[in-house]
């Protein structure tokens, strides 16, 4: 970190009309940050060396921790009792903290400020400092919630990820975000704070119901959309391994998902100053729909449909092909998605209305600061800023989907 006085070249040191003096300290602070991403199986074995390990890596000796289990886990229980047992066999590393309990997880408890300050009591309660941990074990929305409360209680304590879905271990478990949702707009509360560890266990997969499985596949398919057409030839080559729940298969599709968005992260922007998102290709319907319809659909669902959305307006301004398209589609269909919602239509010749899709559009500018910048495709496997849209196109994109999907 430097500091340096400067005086401005159109200001002299000392006005000589007055006492007022001119300076400025400029400064610049570079902060590195690192974490790992492991892949396990059974992570709360006592058998399991890993979280031991990985603590003890550190070289600070016994960590204190609170665990933060999803409530929406089958065997949640049970997962939390694992977790005080492993703390007790592995005491050297791990003193597990009073105060680890059960927390409601999905997109509606992103919407319950409460949650926060009582993770932030508990967190308090058990005595942690900015040395201790904050583990979390459950999907993505869950993750962001005890994300921000860990972030914000001493302005920042250590979290250790555990995600149990396919979205969570291929996209949101392995980023720097978390946040919560307020003034009916998803993440508007919110911080870049990246985990200390993340730890993906494929043994949690095997617990998620048909409709959990498959949603987080659409962030795989979003990500080799935009940066890897090998990835998307693995995905559409593996369709029916996928509908048919072939772990090693997905354990395959969660690692390179995951790669590709650690490699984003660590080549580009971060932290978001600028205003460009790519990663969020096909977000800024999906999050807009994803409100519309009250949170019936998953994350991944609305995803898939922004995504689906994103790529025929793509068609219609002469950026891919219909072959292309139709390969993007077809992928979808292969793997159980829709690919309209009616919340599509919803007002949608009233872009300014309350309820119109297309007020998505202005929340997601407002969201990143500075321009409009959407990622659309130039080719599958390539992405394409633009900053300016046409609705018509987009209007004509939802009739085709709704076509499309039938």
């Amino acid at each position: 970190m430097t500091f340096t006085l400067s005086k401005p070249a159109s200001q002299p040191a000392v006005s000589k009309s007055s006492s007022t003096e001119y300076a400025s300290l400029k400064q610049e602070v570079k902060v590195t940050f690192n974490y790992d991403v492991h892949f396990t199986r059974d992570l709360f074995n006592p058998d399991n060396p890993l979280l031991a390990q990985v603590l003890l890596a550190t070289g600070e000796g016994t960590k204190k921790a609170i665990a933060f289990v999803d409530s929406g886990l089958p065997q949640q229980t049970e997962i939390l009792a694992q977790i005080q047992a492993y703390s007790k066999c592995h005491s050297y590393a791990l003193n597990l903290k009073p105060g680890s309990t059960l927390i409601a997880g999905g997109e509606a408890a992103k919407n319950n400020p409460q949650l926060v300050e009582n993770l932030q009591k508990l967190i308090s309660d058990a005595e942690l400092c900015r040395h201790s941990y904050v583990i979390a074990v459950g999907g993505g929305a869950m993750l962001d919630l005890v994300g921000y409360a860990a972030a914000t209680a001493h302005r920042g304590i250590r979290l250790i990820r555990v995600p149990t879905t396919v979205l969570g271990q291929c996209d949101s478990g392995v980023g720097v975000k978390n946040g919560i949702n307020a003034f009916g707009k998803k993440n508007f509360l919110g911080t870049f704070a990246p985990p200390t560890l993340v730890l993906n266990d494929a043994n949690f997969l095997t617990t998620l119901d048909d409709r959990n499985w498959r949603s987080g596949i659409a962030e795989a398919v979003k990500v080799a959309l935009i940066k890897d057409a090998a990835f998307f030839d693995f995905i559409a080559n593996h369709t029916e391994a996928l509908v048919n729940r072939d772990l090693d298969t997905m354990q395959q599709i969660v690692y390179r998902c995951a790669k590709l968005h650690l490699d984003h992260i660590a080549g580009g922007d971060p932290f978001e100053m600028g205003s460009s998102r790519p990663l969020d290709f096909g977000h800024w319907a999906a999050h807009r729909i994803e409100y519309l319809s009250n949170y019936r659909l998953y994350h991944g669902e609305a995803v898939a449909i922004g995504i689906c959305l994103d790529s025929t307006y793509s068609y219609l301004s002469g950026l891919i092909t219909k072959q292309e398209l139709n390969e993007i589609l077809n992928l979808f269909k292969a793997l159980g998605f829709r690919l309209y919602d009616a919340e599509l239509s919803s007002h949608f010749t009233s872009p300014e209305h309350s309820r119109s899709l297309f007020r998505g559009l202005s929340e997601f500018q407002e969201h990143l600061g500075g321009e409009l910048t959407l990622m659309l495709l130039a080719t599958i496997g390539q992405g394409l800023e633009v900053h300016q849209v046409d609705l018509d196109k987009y209007r004509l994109a939802i009739m085709m989907l709704k076509e499309a999907d039938l």
